[in-house]
């Protein structure tokens, strides 16, 4: 069974090709059938997606906005079913994610190109710069954002809830909260089983500071545990209650592995390439992407805490050291 209802809330669970596993979508009744989120574009998402509308007694046509939480491929994929000229509603960064044209691929690639030499990659791994793309095939290819929103706008057909940006898994992620029975949509901010991946991503502006995903994904988990939440319909897998013991868990392994890092430095100082080959020794090449990310991003919670230094050679190459 791929749908649930929780009152006006009705997830619908569609099957994606990665090794997440299945993706969560949302239906909220409001003054507007609003859908949060969107699948993968597969034949076996979209079949899953109109079986589980018809289950709850609506059909495509029926949705009158789709909300996103973030621009991932699992999240936008089928909005190219959907009706035509409905509000695509999201962060300003999610723009470029669905336009995708030649220059903004272009930037991306060049982003992370000078991003993982610097880090230490050697050259002839370049190949691995068009494979961090290649999950764009599940994404959208005709949509387009009509509204741009951030925290503090307001949800249109939606006044009961609150957006609030939680940037790192994505740069581009929000969640959004109903103080009143205290429901947070929260994409893939907040997931029961797994820690959501602080991904490495471009500015939204080229050419300015690169994002450093960990270190937002520690302070928006901290900003949620502020809020009187009582119950998260999250992107992937089971609803979460009490999320203050989850989250405290989540930063403090995080911490630990941090830490481990820095132990790796005790030796020599590293590059974060070597620092992934040694933290991630059977996967690095096959998900360089992922592996990574996790990489930088404890590097930079190190160098966040003071607890390592860093240093460019003459090639440019960024070497880390304990302090």
């Amino acid at each position: 069974m791929n749908v649930e209802c929780f009152g006006d809330i009705i997830k619908i669970t569609l099957p994606t090709p990665f090794p997440v596993g299945d993706v969560n979508v949302f239906l909220i009744k409001g003054d507007r059938l609003t859908l949060v989120d969107a699948g993968v574009k597969t034949a076996a998402s979209f079949e899953a997606f109109t079986s589980g509308l018809s289950e709850v007694g609506y059909t495509v046509d029926d949705v009158e906005q789709v909300i996103l939480t973030h621009h991932h491929p699992d999240h936008i994929g089928l909005l190219d079913f959907l009706p035509e000229g409905i509000d695509i509603i999201g962060h300003p960064y999610c723009k470029k994610w669905l336009a995708k044209d030649d220059e903004f691929l272009q930037e991306n690639f060049l982003f992370f190109r000078e991003l993982f030499l610097q880090s230490g990659l050697p050259p002839e791994a370049e190949a691995v710069f068009g494979k961090i793309q290649s999950p764009l095939k599940f994404s959208s290819e005709n949509s387009a954002l009509t509204i741009a929103v951030q925290e503090g706008d307001q949800l249109p057909g939606l006044p009961d809830w609150r957006i609030f940006e939680t940037p790192g898994h994505a740069q581009s992620h929000l969640a959004f909260f109903r103080e009143k029975d205290g429901a947070l949509v929260a994409g893939d901010h907040i997931l029961a089983t797994i820690s959501s991946n602080p991904l490495l991503e471009p500015p939204l502006i080229p050419g300015t500071e690169r994002p450093k995903p960990q270190l937002q994904y520690n302070h928006s988990l901290k900003k949620m545990m502020g809020f009187p939440v009582d119950i998260v319909y999250t992107g992937h897998g089971k609803e979460v209650r009490n999320i203050v013991p989850l989250i405290t868990r989540r930063l403090e392994r995080q911490h630990e592995r941090a830490m481990s890092v820095k132990e790796m430095l005790q030796e020599r100082p590293l590059t974060a390439f070597e620092v992934c080959m040694r933290l991630f020794p059977a996967v690095y090449k096959k998900e360089t992407a992922l592996t990574m990310s996790e990489t930088v991003g404890q590097l930079d919670y190190l160098l966040d805490i003071g607890e390592a230094g860093a240093e460019q050679n003459d090639q440019g190459v960024l070497f880390y050291f304990p302090l």
